[in-house]
């Protein structure tokens, strides 16, 4: 699960990619990776009880945490960090890694996306929010 022998072109936005092009391959960017999620083919229905959806939340971070693993090794070798402890309930967890790091990641086959950390700032500028 570690490499997949094409680089993930659906992984990273052009946009994105071409932003990675033009930093140094040892510059470091903050983004998010997508962990890809194992185990989660149930159907989803309209109606959880809480059990049901406390119990689907765990099934994510257990299986997030599965994929982590496989990545940490691209981390360490690309000095990255995470800046989390573990995956959240969507199965993502933002990153500190450098411009070539980002791609090894896209490329590894436990990783269903990466995209840059962005800054989002509201129409009246006055609170700056980060995703």
């Amino acid at each position: 699960m570690y490499h997949n022998k094409t680089i993930g072109k659906n992984k990273i936005s052009s946009e994105f990619a071409c932003r990675l092009n033009n930093l140094a391959p040892q510059q470091k960017v903050s983004v998010i990776v997508f962990l890809r999620l194992e185990n989660l083919d149930k159907p989803i229905s309209l109606r959880h009880s809480r059990a049901e959806r406390k119990a689907a939340v765990e099934g994510i971070r257990n299986s997030a945490r599965q994929a982590l693993d496989y990545i940490r090794k691209i981390l360490q070798e690309f000095g990255g960090i995470q800046l989390a402890e573990s995956p959240d309930a969507l199965g993502t967890i933002p990153v500190e890694i450098s411009a070539a790091g980002v791609e090894a990641l896209a490329a590894s086959d436990a990783v269903k996306a990466v995209v840059e950390e962005q800054e989002i700032i509201p129409a009246n500028g006055t609170n700056r929010f980060y995703i």
